[in-house]
């Protein structure tokens, strides 16, 4: 592989990765199941290969899926194959992750976005080695070290009884959590510099001139959601923007969106069917059922009253659902799989909403 599109490796001397990596070098040679717990862009990838290539299968394949971007069909039939003819499109014989990955480490992202079914499927893989493709009635043996990671509080969901707790016990052997960025700010400028290099030489500059004080700055009292990968695209960002000048960075463009022109509206493309939520809390409490009924009129008068017809029927229903979407996220704490049980709505259906209204980044 090209060194230029190499991935990064983890870079940094503060006491909180040191003592990561130094977990990592003490599981890593056992062939239990991990678990790898961190927010989004933390590196939980990169300590899935550590585990990988420090262990005894290191010489065999490292095969990954990222769970939340197939269907529960979809992801069924890759990580477990399916036979010849198992649904509609399925032409001979499909090899699954656990296959392929045959004594070497299968790493599945975003587990907790996997279905009852998955979840199923995998305790038994686990526990007894041994899975069935879809569609088919042969056992298969697998010999696969597991490796899981989620930035969600997986003991949160089982005990609401959105996950698997049998499931969550098998694969807890022992769990990594890494910490943001935020927990590191002694590695923050470490690793600006060994992006901003990286990105000096893919440019084919003959020197980076490093950061100004205000750019330091700047990066030092951000408080960077995205963690390490929100930190490569920013740096990146800022040298090219530099324009080859040999001179320190002085400004860092914290968000590529901020601009007096940035459109405030948003074109619809598409037909969205509107989602109403049921109002269950009228029958659950008849003491509250004169209340609502007494909101209700005036809140839609309320409404209709703030509309000025004529006026565009499509654009008014689709901001009304992008509003709620909003609404429900930020009450389920932007846990997904609560939005959805909040709406009324499969975990997938909410997924193609979110996609649709640009807010998959932001749930």
């Amino acid at each position: 592989m090209d060194n230029k599109f190499q991935q990064d490796n983890l870079i940094g001397q503060s006491n909180a990765l040191l003592e990561v990596l130094e977990h990592v070098s003490q599981i890593a040679p056992l062939s239990k199941p991990v678990l790898i717990i961190g927010e989004r862009g933390t590196g939980k990838e990169l300590i899935a290969e550590r585990l990988h290539y420090l262990s005894k299968r290191w010489d065999q394949s490292f095969i990954k899926l990222n769970c939340s971007s197939l269907s529960e069909n979809l992801l069924e039939s890759e990580l477990f194959g399916h036979k010849s003819g198992a649904f509609t499109g399925a032409k001979g014989k499909h090899e699954g992750r656990f296959e392929r990955a045959d004594g070497g480490t299968l790493f599945l992202d975003e587990l907790a976005n996997t279905s009852g079914l998955i979840q199923e499927k995998l305790l038994r893989v686990i526990e007894y080695g041994e899975f069935e493709r879809v569609g088919g009635s042969k056992t298969v043996q697998s010999d696969v070290r597991l490796i899981c990671a989620a930035n969600e509080d997986l003991p949160s969901l089982a005990d609401a009884g959105e996950f698997r707790a049998d499931l969550l016990d098998r694969l807890a052997f022992d769990v990594i959590t890494l910490p943001p960025l935020r927990c590191r700010p002694e590695d923050i400028m470490t690793l600006a510099e060994y992006f901003a290099v990286g990105m000096a030489r893919q440019l084919k500059l003959q020197l980076f001139s490093g950061f100004s004080a205000h750019a330091v700055e700047q990066l030092m009292t951000y408080d960077w959601p995205g963690n390490i990968r929100e930190l490569k695209n920013v740096v990146e960002r800022s040298v090219y923007r530099n324009g080859g000048e040999n001179r320190p960075i002085d400004h860092i463009t914290l968000d590529p969106f901020a601009s007096p022109y940035r459109p405030k509206t948003r074109i619809k493309t598409r037909e969205r069917q509107i989602t109403s939520v049921a109002p269950t809390t009228v029958a659950s409490t008849p003491q509250s059922a004169p209340i609502l009924e007494a909101e209700v009129p005036a809140n839609t008068e309320s409404s209709v009253n703030s509309f000025n017809f004529p006026l565009d029927f499509k654009e008014q229903t689709e901001k009304y659902e992008m509003d709620l979407i909003q609404q429900a996220l930020s009450s389920s704490q932007y846990n997904q799989k609560k939005t959805a049980d909040m709406l009324g709505l499969s975990y997938h259906q909410l997924r193609g909403i979110l996609k649709k209204y640009n807010l998959l980044d932001k749930a």
